[in-house]
């Protein structure tokens, strides 16, 4: 009779959960191991750069990773569905139906069983209840979504091109909630795509045609980030004609109107997109009995494990990690979500063998933020140096690259990502700037 093979299940393909599934599956083979990724998407894209996927600056076609080809490479299973709920006494997990887009099943519900499960889930958009967010505004959590807001803004820019060739006075009122780094970096995205547009058959249509507005509640961008560099990033932003309103508070969303607290009259707009925070997500609640905060994020001790079961690992946005003696919980980066990964591939390792796990450290490396081809504004190596070294300009640039280049290498190993990486540059060359279908 064939020895029972350690089972693992890693459910999430973000950065975090591909990233940790191609180093277990290299470290342990199929031999004794069973390695399974569960994500309801078939590939998968950097989240970070959804923003430019959204602005059609980037392809997500050339940058994605298949599941199945990667886990074929790193000795993993890849199981496409998303997950319904947890049964911790019988250590199962059970998938929800997959369905195509005419609602007929795919892949039924399955069961899964497994010895460690790790959650790497991921956010989604905070609308802190606000009435008519969920129904009126777009959002970037996937390469789905981001795909749909590019068509959106293609469509509305060929209509606006169209009416300003009739010679009417024609605008694009887009309106952006959320001062954070996704609302900031597509700002500048949608501004370097407007330039371009004239240059893809929109001969009359320019930047100007777009007039777009970024509202953030509290009283500066980027609050993460020292004051300095939220002021520069703000100049510059206005420098490109964004309309940037902090204290704006949004109470109300309907149809192409954003209402904000406070103010005389609500604030029009055709596209609207919210970026405004990160929490779980509400099905999590229904799944098991772990321990969740306000946000709906699993709670989870120093060592990565939930506080009510020690075979279950979360790490991510889906996770929340208050470690002792720390003012303020981990932030919800990719850079976090990263060393998670790294610190929960350890203490698996060591679970198996009976010792006893580490604790998470979390090294703030920096923050830099990417006004598409504009600038480059952040603080490197962040608590190494207090988060007191600013940088700009080319060495910001080149910093702000390494973060995805890193991940490229993380996903692929050093051989395959290194090749990886110079294929991306070949294509920086030789494929369009902008991302039109």
């Amino acid at each position: 009779m064939s020895e029972r093979k350690t089972q693992i299940v890693v459910v999430g393909g973000g950065a975090a959960g591909l990233g940790l599934v191609r180093k277990l599956g290299k470290r342990y083979g199929r031999d004794r191991h069973d390695i399974i990724l569960i994500d309801r998407n078939r590939t998968h894209v950097w989240k970070p750069l959804l923003h430019e996927v959204a602005a059609g600056s980037l392809d997500p076609n050339l940058d994605e990773v298949g599941y199945g080809g990667h886990a074929a490479r790193w000795g993993y299973r890849f199981f496409n569905a998303g997950l319904e709920r947890i049964d911790r006494e019988k250590r199962m997990v059970t998938t929800a139906p997959l369905l195509d887009e005419e609602g007929s099943v795919i892949i039924d519900r399955h069961e899964i069983r497994y010895d460690y499960l790790v959650l790497a889930m991921g956010g989604v958009s905070n609308d802190f209840g606000i009435e008519g967010v969920r129904e009126n505004a777009m959002f970037l959590e996937d390469r789905k979504q981001a795909d749909r807001f590019r068509q959106v803004l293609l469509n509305a820019c060929l209509r606006v091109n169209q009416a300003r060739a009739r010679g009417e006075t024609a605008k694009l009122p887009i309106c952006i909630v959320g001062g954070g780094a996704t609302g900031v970096e597509l700002s500048a995205e949608l501004v370097n795509s407007a330039k371009a547009l004239r240059s893809y058959g929109l001969e009359v249509f320019d930047d100007s045609a777009i007039e777009l507005t970024l509202l953030e509640a509290g009283p500066r961008l980027l609050p993460a980030l020292d004051e300095k560099i939220s002021d520069n990033v703000r100049s510059e932003l206005t420098s490109l004609g964004v309309d940037v309103r902090t204290e704006a508070m949004v109470s109300r969303i309907e149809p192409g109107r954003v209402h904000i607290k406070g103010a005389d009259a609500p604030l029009d707009a055709k596209m609207i997109l919210w970026a405004a925070g990160v929490r779980g997500d509400e099905a999590v609640k229904g799944m098991s009995d772990l321990e969740l905060n306000k946000l709906d994020q699993i709670v989870v001790k120093p060592t990565l494990q939930t506080t009510v079961d020690d075979r279950i690992f979360a790490i991510g946005d889906c996770a929340f990690c208050h470690l002792p003696g720390d003012a303020r919980p981990i932030p919800p980066r990719a850079q976090s979500a990263q060393q998670m990964a790294d610190c929960v591939y350890d203490n698996l390792e060591r679970a198996q063998r009976g010792q006893s796990l580490k604790d998470f450290v979390y090294n703030d490396r920096g923050s830099l933020v990417s006004l598409s081809r504009f600038a480059t504004i952040g603080s490197l190596m962040g608590n190494l140096v207090g988060g007191k070294m600013a940088i700009e300009g080319r060495i910001a640039r080149a910093a702000y690259m390494s973060l995805y280049r890193m991940h490229i290498l993380n996903v692929h190993g050093w051989f395959r990502g290194t090749a990886q990486i110079v294929v991306s540059k070949v294509n920086q060359v030789v494929r369009p700037a902008l991302k039109l279908h």
